[in-house]
């Protein structure tokens, strides 16, 4: 008999024809919660469930007792209890390596937008306000050959570092990372503790994973260590930064400007100041989302299931001590 699996989220038709060739496939409508009532049969039964967004409690898995495998579409797991899914031998895979590149690109394009201005100033020609040359009132900063400071150097960091040291000529500052002597050797990056980083940087990005020990990394002591004309930068995850110390560093000039992709609450609430921020450029947690990449998380994810329930070991696997 085929094992089930539960999708939630985006496959392609050509992965979910991958997928019914060797199991049972339910597909939940996108509106539908995973653990709605209408879906407890179908959770009863799952050997496997793939999706993005998935919200895994352990009243979800008390319903599914013949769960093996949960694959996310994602790089992130914040939403699933790693810990009880091991202690039930269920194991968790997720899509790192293949969208490191165009989160790092995402990361740089940040960096360049708001140092630039680029956003405030389209919006500004859109306004009908550019009637002559702009003056010194609007001019943006330079990026080639400044100091760039990586909070997380690990495959996202070293690739957005790699962008500014190579492609902009700009001196690359870790911390938070373990010795890397073959990037230093590479890039002339320099390994900093983290408040000496601060210090020096012109442009602070930061791209560690969020644990107990990185929530609220970057606070109010954080942005006061930086330049007045630093720049700050996160792609990584929005509880890093203490959001308030945030806004109360771009209002009151403790720093020049900001670059977001994540945010502590998304979507952004309506009384969220940073949208309106012309200091602040805000994107809707993009990181990823282009075709290409969302597509090859997809298959990954894809893979990682098959394999996990072929009695393989899967290609990306969180929790390693699962795997027999």
């Amino acid at each position: 008999m085929k094992k089930r699996l539960v999708v939630q989220g985006r496959l392609s038709d050509a992965q979910l024809a991958e997928l019914r060739d060797l199991f049972e496939v339910a597909v939940l409508p996108k509106t539908t919660a995973l653990d709605a009532p209408e879906n407890r049969a179908l959770l009863a039964e799952a050997h496997g469930i793939i999706g993005s967004g998935l919200a895994i409690t352990p009243q979800l898995l008390d319903a599914a007792p013949n769960l093996n495998v949960i694959a996310t579409i994602s790089v992130g797991y914040d939403n699933i209890p790693v810990d009880e899914l091991t202690k039930r031998g269920i194991m968790l895979c997720n899509t790192p390596d293949v969208l490191t590149e165009t989160t790092a690109d995402t990361g740089f394009a940040l960096i360049m937008t708001t140092a630039r201005r680029v956003v405030e100033l389209a919006e500004w020609v859109k306004a009908d306000k550019w009637q002559a040359s702009i003056g010194p009132a609007l001019f943006g900063s330079d990026i080639h050959g400044k100091t760039l400071g990586m909070v997380g150097f690990g495959r996202i960091g070293q690739a957005v570092a790699r962008r500014g040291a190579l492609g902009f000529g700009m001196r690359v500052l870790y911390s938070n990372a373990s010795p890397k002597p073959d990037l230093e050797s590479e890039l002339g990056a320099q390994r900093r503790e983290l408040n000496a980083l601060l210090a020096e940087a012109d442009f602070v990005c930061v791209t560690v994973p969020l644990t107990a020990e990185t929530e609220h990394l970057i606070g109010t002591q954080e942005f006061a260590q930086m330049k007045p004309s630093g720049i700050f930068i996160n792609i990584a995850r929005g509880k890093v930064v203490d959001e308030r110390a945030l806004i109360h560093a771009l209002e009151n000039g403790v720093i020049h400007a900001a670059g977001l992709d994540v945010f502590e609450q998304e979507p952004l609430p309506a009384s969220s100041p940073l949208p309106r921020m012309a200091n602040v450029v805000a994107l809707p947690h993009i990181g990823s989302a282009t075709h290409e990449t969302r597509d090859a998380m997809a298959q990954r994810a894809v893979d990682n299931i098959r394999l996990a329930l072929q009695g393989e070991r899967p290609i990306s696997l969180v929790n390693k001590e699962v795997y027999p």
